[in-house]
């Protein structure tokens, strides 16, 4: 046991050493969620929005300053045709103008809306935000109720995501990464053949990077609680024990990779294709995989962070407990298992 501890030592002391490391362990993860938090949003926020109406009647009106009172609309001019509505638009003057029918008095409808369609997603954004501000104004009665995140922050999608991203990329590409720099530098045999069986020194290799896993965990979980203002509804300790279940998975699929990759440019490059990109794009972290066609859906299906970011969206905002996370819970135990025998299989004792 002296000669394992000594091993976790050892290799904690050469992570400790190299000081570009550990700021991109842990300047990453913060940097990455004040962007996400703060820069790359997706929040409704000051829509430039222009009034088109021939007369100003009590009810129009009233949709006119409900609009304006919303945290999301700013009304920065009236116009009297559409025409000119869309001209502010086309001068990038405007990004939505309401136009008011001349019977919305009377009959309490005809409100069209004209929107920048030039970036779809934030257009739809803003066409389902101004129906919801509106929707009482036309007589039709009709509440809108946002569950879990009233405010529609993008902060509550993104940092369950991140989380996700930053644990698989950490934990399988530096284990990986590690294990073959040993190789290049011809000490895995020196390794290999001490007092502590191989399986042993590999464990005590990964140990290190397991503790910094838990505290870039740590890290996030109090900014995203402290710094984004987004809630940690569920349970603390079914969120550290998933975490642990992804981490180990991660550690798994580094021992993997480390035994295909020769030199560590090779294990950068795996990790890239096999992680980075299958991650961002095939996750649901930044596309929802519903929307995505069926044969993506298909191939996230075998993407581990997509059950990891589903589960702690449920457990983090939704405040779920263990029983709605099982089947993630349960797919990510199997991955794990799975990812883990192939490794050791694999792992050879004998260097080539």
């Amino acid at each position: 046991m002296k000669q394992f501890i000594s091993f976790v030592i050892k290799e904690a002391k050469h992570i400790l050493r190299d000081k570009r490391t550990m700021l991109i362990l842990f300047g990453m993860p913060v940097v990455l969620m004040l962007l996400f938090g703060f820069a790359i949003t997706t929040d409704v926020k000051n829509v430039r929005t222009v009034v088109v109406t021939s007369q100003m009647d009590h009810l129009t009106q009233a949709a006119v300053e409900r609009l304006a009172q919303s945290e999301y609309f700013t009304i920065t001019q009236t116009v009297g045709t559409p025409q000119e509505a869309e001209s502010l638009i086309r001068s990038q003057k405007a990004d939505m103008a309401m136009v008011f029918s001349h019977h919305f008095a009377s009959k309490k409808d005809g409100i069209q809306l004209i929107v920048d369609g030039s970036d779809p997603n934030m257009a739809t954004q803003w066409t389902n935000y101004a129906r919801g501000v509106l929707a009482n104004i036309q007589g039709s009665m009709v509440v809108t109720k946002m569950l879990y995140n009233p405010q529609m922050k993008s902060a509550y999608n993104f940092v369950p995501a991140i989380m996700g991203m930053l644990l698989m990329l950490i934990c399988a590409m530096m284990t990986s990464i590690s294990i073959v720099r040993e190789k290049e530098k011809g000490t895995m045999e020196v390794l290999l053949v001490s007092p502590i069986r191989p399986l042993m020194v590999i464990i005590a290799k990964a140990i290190p990077y397991l503790v910094l896993a838990f505290g870039i965990l740590i890290v996030i979980l109090l900014m995203a609680r402290y710094v984004l203002g987004v809630p940690l509804q569920g349970s603390i300790a079914w969120i550290l024990a998933i975490s642990t279940l992804y981490i180990i998975l991660a550690l798994s699929l580094g021992l993997l990779i480390s035994n295909i990759a020769q030199t560590q440019l090779v294990a950068l490059l795996l990790s890239a294709m096999v992680l980075l990109m299958p991650v961002v794009m095939l996750s649901g972290m930044l596309f929802p995989v519903e929307s995505m066609p069926t044969i993506l859906q298909w191939v996230s299906a075998v993407v581990p962070p997509r059950y990891y970011i589903e589960a702690m969206r449920k457990l983090m905002i939704m405040g779920v407990g263990i029983g709605e996370v099982m089947k993630e819970m349960t797919i990510l135990a199997a991955m794990t298992v799975f990812f883990l025998t192939i490794a050791l299989k694999k792992f050879n004792v004998r260097l080539e």
